[in-house]
């Protein structure tokens, strides 16, 4: 094979201005097309330059061509992943072949006759994060393309990308999800906040057009995108500031998530880069975010995806600051109420709406885990997310009823609907006034009976849910946030900084810290972890920091820094045998040894937990107690792997039940044998946020129990309207019966006993 290299007879920057020309030309968009492609076949000193575009069916259209017969043109078509172009849609990735048709992908079109062509190369052309087209460059030599002429036509596929999306070459409805007219009445979604709502309908409209794409002046262009990265930390920080931010800590804490973005090396080098290839900063940072968006919207990780939607909304506020729009939406032209409507939107988005008139969110994207769930439940907005087609079904000013705890939308509502909804949306209303009232009164039982209520603190804590009367803390913390937002290994310094923030916030209330649960299905990139069959059960939390002591021990530096003069809680998750607690330990020992031998300050005290959520150590808790100071039961891993059952797996929802038996007396196993070696425990998964679950679990005998803020105020009510001494022989008893779930019994205890739930 021959290794010759043919150098770009022309100036990358000389291309795009000829493009850019041709671009701006009074010609149909067929014809501007056509000359764009023979333009990029000179300049590459090729003989081939193809144009394929996306048709309804996800198949690859050949739109254009220079050099291939022209007859095939408009003929020739490849499903996505079938042949070379088939294969650049499929990955999203370029494709830079010496002789293509040795490729096993290679598919032969006689049409086309580019059977006498050898050297190719193909890049994807996006819009949206979505592959819409792929430009191809071919050759009679067999040779490789430099990595500058790689880079150079993945920049003319961005300029190419706003010709594909005109409408002018291929209809747009062909490539956009559509469903229904004015008859579909009711789309159904995931929960991310509960809640009923009635409100006209709103739709985010986040797009912003890009009418420069060649730069003129590259370091202009540079100093331009230095500017807005300036102006974008201050009007975050300057958000920060704003009187109306006080006490809204979700808020604060993903605003300085942001600014972390916004320092984040790989991401700024990225974006200059594509400057100096000769776009605007505009269009560089678009051409970013598209290429990192269908990049990482291949992983299988939804954590992953939901960052996606950070870099997303930062881009988008970024390119607002970039092309002199407003990063405020335009409140006149909106209603006093309103339900928003949009296929995702980012955090920082959805602040920018004024809070007292959003009555509900409905997304086509989005997860419990994300940062915009987090905001909607500060907020105490209803919100939907995975609504498929939200935004082609529902119109602006369309009247809604968003009923997030049914998980259902009601568009354009029958007066029957309206009237039924109506009546949910008052009886709703009447509960959270009572849950309002009982803010600020104990959780205690009716026979004197102290639960002690905690807030898990997800990716982020709201202080004012902590600091309420009878909430006693933060009874789990998940560290994993800098490892998400960071594009390497988080230093110990920023971590610190995250951790003793939380005790500047909450100094007098107890903060329960897990150390990272990364890895399994909480990939980071920057962590080559390789695929694995059964990833929940794979290389995961302490298992990497003890594979990595390293990055674990930088972690506990950053911890008991933070923690100088203060108590230290800190708990390993999914450990499996007890060998894995003491290492896990020994390094939390030797890191405070080491900060004593250097005269720095230490925590008051250091209280040392394990989460019990791994079958195996059921079968050593008598080994386990005496090593620990306390232990929490994380019913999500401990369910599906007591039962086999994947707790993602849809087909499987709804087949063991968490008030099952089994599950019950394996939590009072735990609880029975943390007190003969009086170790505090305490429950802090999913399980425990529904009140009749949680009433299980007291009746068993778990007295601290760690939700969601938003589930305080229900649980507060059953807590105070029942007897647990009655309820623990009630208990006692139904969970000898041999039934699959003790769900029916405990229904009829409630309704019998007129417990809250």
């Amino acid at each position: 094979m021959s290794s010759k290299v043919t150098k770009l007879p022309l100036t990358p920057l000389s291309l795009l201005r000829q493009i850019r020309d041709v671009m701006a030309q009074d010609a149909s968009a067929q014809v501007r097309l056509d000359r764009v492609v023979k333009i990029i076949a000179e300049g590459f000193a090729s003989e081939v330059c193809s144009v394929y575009l996306l048709r309804a069916g996800d198949i690859m259209e050949l739109f254009a061509s220079e050099g291939l017969k022209k007859t095939s043109v408009h003929l020739t078509r490849l499903n996505i992943g079938q042949g070379l172009v088939g294969a650049v849609a499929a990955a999203a990735e370029p494709l830079n072949l010496a002789n293509a048709q040795e490729h096993p992908n290679f598919e032969y079109r006689p049409e086309t006759g580019e059977e006498i062509y050898h050297s190719f190369v193909a890049v994807p052309v996006f819009q949206g994060g979505k592959v819409i087209g792929v430009l191809v460059v071919q050759g009679k030599e067999v040779r490789e393309y430099t990595q500058d002429q790689v880079e150079v036509l993945q920049t003319v596929a961005m300029v190419l990308s706003e010709l594909a999306i005109s409408g002018d070459l291929v209809n747009l409805k062909e490539i956009q999800s559509t469903a229904g007219g004015v008859l579909v009445q009711q789309l159904s979604g995931t929960q991310l906040c509960g809640g009923i709502a009635k409100a006209v309908a709103v739709l985010h409209k986040p797009q912003l057009v890009i009418s420069n794409y060649v730069a003129t002046d590259i370091i202009f262009e540079k100093e331009k995108f230095d500017d807005a990265i300036k102006e974008l930390r201050e009007s975050f920080d300057n958000y920060l500031q704003a009187a109306n931010l006080s006490g809204d800590d979700a808020k604060r804490e993903i605003i300085e998530t942001y600014l972390l973005f916004t320092q984040d090396r790989g991401w700024i080098t990225r974006v200059n880069e594509a400057i100096s290839s000769g776009l605007t900063a505009e269009a560089a940072v678009k051409k970013v975010q598209e290429e990192l968006q269908a990049k990482m919207s291949q992983l299988s990780s939804p954590y992953i995806k939901e960052r996606i939607h950070d870099l997303e909304d930062l881009s988008n506020h970024l390119l607002g600051i970039i092309l002199g729009k407003p990063l405020q939406p335009d409140y006149s032209d909106l209603p006093k109420e309103f339900i928003l409507v949009a296929r995702n939107i980012g955090p920082a988005e959805l602040l920018s709406y004024d809070h007292s008139c959003i009555k509900g969110l409905i997304a086509e994207e989005g997860s419990a885990s994300s940062h915009t769930a987090v905001i909607a439940r500060a907020m105490d907005i209803p919100t939907l997310a995975k609504v498929q087609n939200a935004t082609a079904v529902i119109q602006d000013g369309d009247v809604l009823i968003l009923d997030a705890d049914g998980g259902n939308i009601y568009i354009r509502p029958s007066e029957d609907i309206e009237s039924a909804m109506d009546k949910h949306i008052a009886l709703y209303t009447k509960r959270e006034a009572e849950y309002e009232v009982l803010r600020s009164l104990p959780a205690i039982s009716k026979d004197g009976v102290r639960i002690s209520l905690n807030v898990n603190a997800g990716l982020f804590v709201n202080t004012a849910s902590v600091l309420q009367e009878g909430v006693d803390g933060i009874g789990l913390y998940r560290t994993e946030l800098p490892y998400m937002t960071s594009s390497d290994f988080p230093d110990a310094e920023m971590q610190s900084q995250l951790y003793a923030g939380m005790y500047n916030q909450l100094p007098d209330k107890r903060i329960i810290f897990r150390s990272f649960d990364i890895g399994g299905d909480k990939k980071v990139p920057y962590l080559n972890a390789g695929d694995e069959e059964n990833p929940a059960m794979g290389w995961r939390a302490t298992r990497i920091g003890l594979d990595m002591p390293g990055i674990l021990r930088t972690q506990l530096k950053a911890l008991i820094t933070a923690s100088a003069g203060k108590p230290l809680y800190v708990m390993f998750p999914f450990i499996a045998q007890v060998s894995e607690f003491d290492a896990a330990k020994s390094l939390l020992m030797k890191e405070l040894s080491n900060f004593e031998m250097a005269g720095k300050k230490l925590p008051t005290s250091v209280k040392v937990g394990v989460m019990i959520e791994v079958p195996s150590i059921l079968w050593q808790l008598d080994s386990l107690m005496p090593r620990l100071d306390f232990v929490s039961i994380g019913s999500n891993d401990l369910m599906q792997f007591l039962f086999a059952c994947d707790r993602g797996a849809a087909h499987m929802a709804g087949s063991y039940d968490t008030l099952s038996p089994v599950m019950l007396n394996v939590v009072r196993q735990v609880v029975a044998k943390a007190k003969e070696y009086n170790v505090e425990v305490s429950f802090c998964g999913e399980m425990a946020r529904k009140p009749l679950d949680a009433l299980a679990l007291i009746g068993v005998g778990v007295r601290n129990i760690s939700v969601s803020a938003a589930a305080i105020g229900p649980l507060k009510a059953m807590i105070r309207s029942v007897d647990i001494s009655e309820l623990s022989s009630y208990l006692d008893y139904i969970t000898t019966i041999p039934d699959t779930s003790s769900r029916g019994w405990l229904a009829n205890y409630v309704r019998d006993h007129g417990i809250i739930i």
